[in-house]
């Protein structure tokens, strides 16, 4: 018996779960993807040089068309497949799926996780922004520092062509050019390359993890929003935000890597109310009592606070953070308030799809996101930048938004780092992983 069905994803691990369980399962046929979150995906298709045996090129439409798509196919099964969804949100997905005649399904790890050969160090989140890269970045460096080649994955954010994406090995800024990177991929591949380490992505994982186990000795997964890992981890660690006591069970799947870990990061700890802290503690016993539970924050520092004192600022903060990831500020507002400065709010100077995501997201505060998915919103970030006219732009984003977007003005960078604050040495855990 053959069953028709739809992914809905956001370009990660929709093509991940298509790639694994469907390859596998050729009785489910997809006949399209669904797209949400990241602006400009819904105009392109699956490419069947990527595909598994049998498929032409997939369709990708805009999530709003699903009940439209059901009808059309007849579609037996609706499989969700991406993530920080909210739990009301993933039941209200459902509904319409059901009311439609659909059945509502979501793959776990057991038909999407592939087995690594090398030792494999897994580090998630209970929600978008809570200080993943930070530590994946930390952890990166503590490995090589021990003479380890660490071969970093990330989770995918494929916003190109997709059959020049299968693979992709980034180890300098011009791979960064080569490969087009919008701002966000920028945000996260940057750092680890500024930091001289080798990072791989793109879409098909199971040929990336074969070219970075072909030159590491430890493979580091560095998740994206709150999804669980693509591969299967020997040593879990899941950071939980301390600004956010309570996401840990109410998001989706970031409970799932909660219940799942080996390691607890609490982040964020001394912005954060102590009852929080003292929450996510409790929240840590009752859902994975056997993990191994440590406190953190990211230290924020700036290129000269001293040129930010009196002055009016644009704060320009990470983008997902700030979108799905529902925060209102970030690290550049610490830092602008910290040194004095006055936050000048962008908002009634954006444009374009900048301007449609404050209406999107109503609970961005004061600050810019990073947004940069294609060049014309690139283009458009810029001139809601120069409408602002700000003395200082300070410049937030883990990408190095001054030359990517040819900014004339003065811009200052911000920088954060994961810094431990209590309990059993991180660096020591892993070490013990490693040599166990």
């Amino acid at each position: 018996m053959a069953f028709d069905c739809i992914v809905m994803g956001a370009a990660g691990r929709d093509f991940h779960d298509f790639k694994t369980f469907f390859g596998d399962h050729p009785e489910m046929r997809v006949r399209c993807f669904t797209a949400t979150q990241i602006p400009f995906i819904d105009q392109r298709t699956y490419p069947k040089e990527l595909a598994p045996a049998g498929y032409d090129d997939v369709p990708i439409y805009p999530e709003e068309r699903l009940v439209e798509l059901i009808a059309r196919w007849d579609i037996d099964f609706v499989f969700l497949a991406y993530t920080d969804l909210a739990y009301e949100d993933v039941m209200h997905k459902a509904s319409i799926v059901q009311a439609a005649g659909a059945s509502f399904a979501i793959l776990g790890p057991k038909h999407t996780e592939l087995t690594p050969k090398k030792p494999l160090i897994a580090v998630t989140a209970v929600r978008t922004g809570a200080g993943k890269s930070p530590l994946s970045q930390a952890l990166a460096a503590h490995l090589v520092k021990k003479g380890l080649r660490a071969g970093v994955i990330r989770h995918p954010m494929p916003y190109g062509d997709l059959a020049r994406q299968a693979v992709q090995r980034f180890s300098t800024r011009e791979d960064l050019d080569r490969h087009e990177c919008t701002v966000e991929e920028r945000e996260e591949y940057e750092p680890y390359v500024a930091r001289g380490l080798i990072i791989f992505a793109g879409v098909d994982y199971t040929r990336i993890l074969a070219a970075a186990e072909a030159e590491s000795d430890v493979i580091l997964w560095d998740g994206g929003n709150n999804d669980y890992p693509f591969y299967r981890a020997g040593l879990q660690i899941v950071v939980a935000d301390a600004l956010r006591a309570g996401h840990e069970s109410r998001f989706y799947p970031g409970e799932t890597n909660a219940r799942r870990a080996d390691v607890w990061v609490i982040n964020k700890v001394n912005e954060a109310r102590p009852e929080d802290v003292a929450a996510l503690h409790a929240a840590a016993a009752r859902l994975c009592p056997g993990a191994t539970v440590i406190e953190s924050d990211l230290e924020v520092s700036c290129d000269d606070p001293d040129a930010l004192a009196g002055k009016r600022v644009l704060v320009i903060e990470d983008g997902p953070t700030l979108t799905h990831g529902g925060m209102s500020f970030g690290a550049g507002t610490l830092a602008a308030r910290g040194a004095g400065a006055e936050l000048i709010d962008p908002r009634p100077f954006a444009v374009g799809t900048v301007a449609a995501a404050y209406e999107k997201y109503p609970h961005i505060g004061p600050v810019l996101p990073a947004l940069g998915y294609s060049e014309e919103q690139r283009a458009e970030l810029a001139a809601t930048i120069r409408a602002a006219k700000p003395d200082v732009v300070l410049d937030a984003s883990p990408a190095s938004l001054k030359t990517l977007l040819q900014l004339d003005l003065p811009v200052q960078r911000v920088s954060y780092e994961f810094v431990q604050r209590t309990g059993p040495d991180l660096f020591g855990l892993v070490d013990a992983f490693l040599e166990g």
